[in-house]
């Protein structure tokens, strides 16, 4: 039971390759996403409620994220059809990030991403976009997206620049 958050989040690390042997949008698809995303909530969930959170739990939940977010723009990449404008506000967007990580790094000797507000938000967001595309395919949602994305990340790289101490689990500034 000590680790069965753990366990979730790396049960979706393998979800998230398996994701990638799937049709876009397909069934299979939309039910190993479900999956994920339901893996993705339960696996912090379980841990505060078990009270068996870690820093190996934070990291594997933050690592399965991020195969996921991979996974899914190479799949959705070619369906979504991105304008230069939104591809260059991602880049930003993820520069925001790479510098957000390496001030934890120079600062703290550790590699972090909290759990902000902002961070869940956007999240959620970009959990609900591939599902939006069954339905629609806006722009609509991805400049939300990249709104919210943009807000979160600009949070996270100032919590890190003033901060005196680590905390994985700061909501907000």
């Amino acid at each position: 039971m000590k680790s069965i958050a753990n366990y979730i989040s790396i049960s979706r690390i393998f979800l998230s390759l398996l994701l990638a042997l799937t049709e876009p949008l397909g069934i299979e698809f939309i039910v190993i996403y479900l999956i994920c995303g339901i893996s993705d909530a339960l696996d912090g969930y379980i841990a505060r409620k078990t009270n068996t959170t870690s820093t190996l739990g934070e990291k594997l939940d933050s690592v399965a994220d991020l195969i996921m977010i991979v996974v899914l723009m190479i799949l959705l990449y070619p369906i979504i059809k991105l304008t230069i404008g939104i591809v260059v506000w991602i880049i930003i967007i993820g520069l925001i990030r790479v510098l957000s990580i390496m001030v934890v790094y120079l600062k703290y000797k550790t590699v972090v991403i909290l759990h902000t507000y902002g961070n869940k938000v956007t999240g959620l967001l970009l959990f609900i976009y591939p599902l939006s595309l069954a339905f629609s395919r806006s722009d609509v949602l991805m400049y939300i997206i990249c709104l919210v994305a943009s807000i979160s990340a600009l949070e996270e790289l100032y919590i890190h620049l003033v901060s005196n101490e680590l905390n994985s689990n700061k909501k907000w500034i």
